[in-house]
């Protein structure tokens, strides 16, 4: 069962990027062209549906499939953006912080603390506020939140692996704290933080659905998964696929997520379920 589940979620994973990747040049409509003649009309099994527009169109007469395939794409980008730089500074930080120790491993750790402490949702609403949503405020915000993970996670990977002893034999051996760092630490802390990173792709289309939802995201027309579930609610009786096929793309590309993360966990680091539990 477990291994029918990580290949089933490696399979939805893998369709999710080569739709962001690919997708954009396959569809037939513009996902930021309307047509009013073509306002809410339901998908192509529905009476009154066409397969012009496979999963219907939306109150402008935008097409859902060209629309949720342009999000996918947004949403690669934002967690593509976000990991890279919450995972950079993270590490960078959670590091140092591990093999230096002292008052800057109290100091470092500190500022990990604030920014767990800091709310997401108010911070992205500030920001929203003073400046208007963009794909800037979007990848700031989340990063301001996700980089704390991975210093935590890879200042304690650094505890452990700076004490092993072909660390110490190469302190003796005259090599220097910034080579021991990239020969032996980070290539050893590697796994724990690629698991990490891979359990923050949910947490990033989520974080990111959920700014778009109340405004404070991508900014419009372009698509994003959340603002079309947020334009969809007032036509939940009456044009549920509006807010329905993006609302089921988050949902299954998260759960995928969930289960890859989950399968690295128990093959490459089993001790990390036990501190994350």
């Amino acid at each position: 069962m477990k291994d029918f589940s990580y290949k089933f979620a490696l399979t939805v994973l893998v369709l999710f990027v080569l739709t962001a990747l690919v997708g954009p040049f396959l569809v037939e409509h513009d996902p930021m062209r309307g047509s009013l003649r073509a306002r809410l009309d339901p998908p192509f099994w529905i009476e009154g549906g066409s397969t012009t527009h496979l999963l219907g169109t939306d109150r402008l007469g935008r097409d859902v499939l060209a629309r949720i395939v342009e999000g996918a794409k947004i949403s690669l980008l934002v967690c593509a953006v976000v990991i890279a730089i919450a995972g950079s500074v993270g590490t960078a930080v959670g590091t140092l912080s591990g093999y230096i120790g002292g008052w800057v491993d109290r100091v470092l750790m500190r500022l990990v603390d604030l920014a767990l402490s800091l709310p997401v949702i108010l911070l992205a609403l500030l920001i929203g506020a003073i400046s208007g949503p963009s794909f800037t405020n979007i990848v700031i915000v989340i990063s301001l939140v996700l980089w704390s993970q991975y210093a935590r996670m890879s200042r304690g990977e650094t505890l452990r692996v700076k004490n092993e002893e072909y660390v110490d034999l190469a302190r003796t051996s005259g090599l220097g704290h910034v080579a021991i760092i990239f020969k032996h630490i980070l290539p050893n802390i590697a796994p724990s933080l690629i698991v990490v990173a891979t359990l923050q792709v949910g947490v990033v289309i989520v974080l990111e659905a959920s700014l778009s939802f109340l405004g404070v995201g991508v900014p419009p027309p372009n698509p994003s998964w959340g603002a079309m579930v947020s334009e969809g609610r007032s036509y939940v009786v009456t044009a549920w696929w509006v807010s329905a096929f993006p609302g089921i793309a988050i949902v299954m590309v998260v759960m995928a997520v969930n289960v890859l993360g989950d399968t690295l966990t128990d093959r490459i680091n089993p001790a990390l379920r036990g501190r994350n539990g």
